[in-house]
């Protein structure tokens, strides 16, 4: 295989959609209050009906919109008091014409009535008469049986990533566990003679490990959990062993540097003889992360990043955030952007697609988006930016003024 033959972004995206979205992740069982932000492993399916009788989302009186058809603050409807519900019981009465019942928001409408009455539009007269000074329509502040959920319905599908407020649609319908994907496991691994730990003494030559933690975050909000983060010297055989052990028990291997064309970058053959097809590409054209591999390692992946951390951790939101999607079975979040316009010129990349760090400052007309300039190796240029421009394969490149879409990181 030619080195650095590169592929598009696209391409490299298909690729792992076409080698990885058969790939199984295990389930597990877990009580609701522990649910949010797993992602479900089967559509969820009603067996009840929500809400399961007429609720009132007011606080006011329960009527029949015929016998306040026409009243006002000059001509009342007056009518008798039936009764009042108390929260959480029964409306065990049905309204006969010319009554009224007291209903608190979230309680039973009783029968016979069709609508509701805010109590800013009322007045209680006696003990067993109120006054009503508008009309209603009919089902006017009311939820009627199944407006909410009806049984038998598929109130989510696989693989939704659970929000706060999925919990309480899956309690609603009186679930106290749901089951889901369990987390992809993930390896890290940072290659090179240069790296070395936050606690360890610089040497001269020497810079400290970056990648393992920028890399193995970024994994975990994805919704993947650690199980290795780890450093290796330029040594096959080393990195070999330590590679072997990583793909043995983890969902994902991500090795940063030793994809470039050096002497010592071992990665590529060390990535290869992990299981076939092996390596799919090696190259994508894209700044920065050109010299990026794709493996499809005996059926697990294996992505290969460049070693400079502004690039491994751009590549990676690329990359991962498919991969961590075909795994959960669904597709990613529609892509969010906010409109901006551009502060100066900036350049594309000959040959390749560009993605420019940019910052957002607030203008008269909204948002300008100021170019973060810097080489990929330097980490605060990507922690000092709020997200990319992204410049198309071929285009030269930007001109100030220009309005674009800028992607968070």
């Amino acid at each position: 295989m030619d080195l650095l033959n590169v592929i598009s972004v696209e391409a490299a995206e298909n690729l792992l959609i076409k080698n990885f979205s058969d790939y199984r992740l295990n389930t597990e069982s877990v009580i609701i209050s522990e649910a949010a932000g797993r992602f479900l492993a089967s559509d969820q399916v009603s067996a009840v009906t929500v809400p399961s009788f007429r609720r009132s989302t007011k606080d006011g009186y329960a009527v029949r919109s015929v016998d306040v058809s026409g009243a006002s603050e000059t001509l009342p409807a007056f009518l008798m008091l039936a009764g009042e519900v108390n929260m959480g019981t029964v409306a065990d009465y049905k309204l006969k014409p010319g009554e009224a019942a007291y209903v608190p928001t979230g309680g039973m409408v009783p029968d016979g009535a069709d609508s509701v009455v805010m109590i800013e539009y009322s007045e209680k007269l006696t003990d067993d008469e109120v006054s009503i000074y508008r009309p209603t329509a009919v089902n006017e502040n009311i939820i009627n049986i199944g407006d909410d959920i009806e049984e038998g319905c598929t109130v989510m599908e696989q693989g939704r990533k659970l929000k706060p407020a999925d919990l309480g649609v899956l309690t609603s319908i009186g679930l106290t566990e749901v089951e889901v994907f369990v987390k992809p496991a993930v390896s890290v691994i940072s290659t090179g003679d240069e790296i070395a730990g936050p606690d360890e003494d610089i040497k001269p030559g020497q810079i400290r490990d970056i990648n393992t933690y920028t890399i193995a975050a970024a994994a975990e909000a994805l919704g993947c959990r650690i199980i290795e983060r780890v450093v290796v010297k330029d040594d096959q055989q080393l990195l070999t062993e330590v590679l072997r052990e990583c793909y043995a028990k983890s969902d994902i291997v991500l090795l940063s540097g030793g994809s470039s064309v050096g002497v010592k970058d071992y990665s590529l053959q060390v990535i290869d003889s992990l299981g076939a097809p092996g390596v799919l590409c090696h190259g994508i054209a894209f700044k920065p992360g050109k010299p990026t591999i794709i493996a499809n390692a005996g059926g697990k992946p294996v992505i290969g990043l460049p070693g400079h951390p502004v690039s491994a951790l751009v590549v990676f939101g690329i990359l991962g955030r498919t991969l961590v999607h075909l795994m959960y079975r669904t597709v990613p979040p529609v892509e969010s952007w906010v409109e901006a316009v551009l502060s100066e010129n900036v350049n594309g990349a000959a040959g390749r697609e560009a993605w420019q760090m940019v910052r957002l400052a607030k203008s008269s007309t909204g948002y300008e988006a100021v170019p973060v300039h810097g080489e990929s190796g330097l980490i605060t240029m990507l922690a000092s930016s709020f997200g990319t421009v992204r410049i198309p394969l071929n285009k030269e490149g930007l001109s100030k003024g220009s309005s674009v879409r800028v992607y968070p990181l």
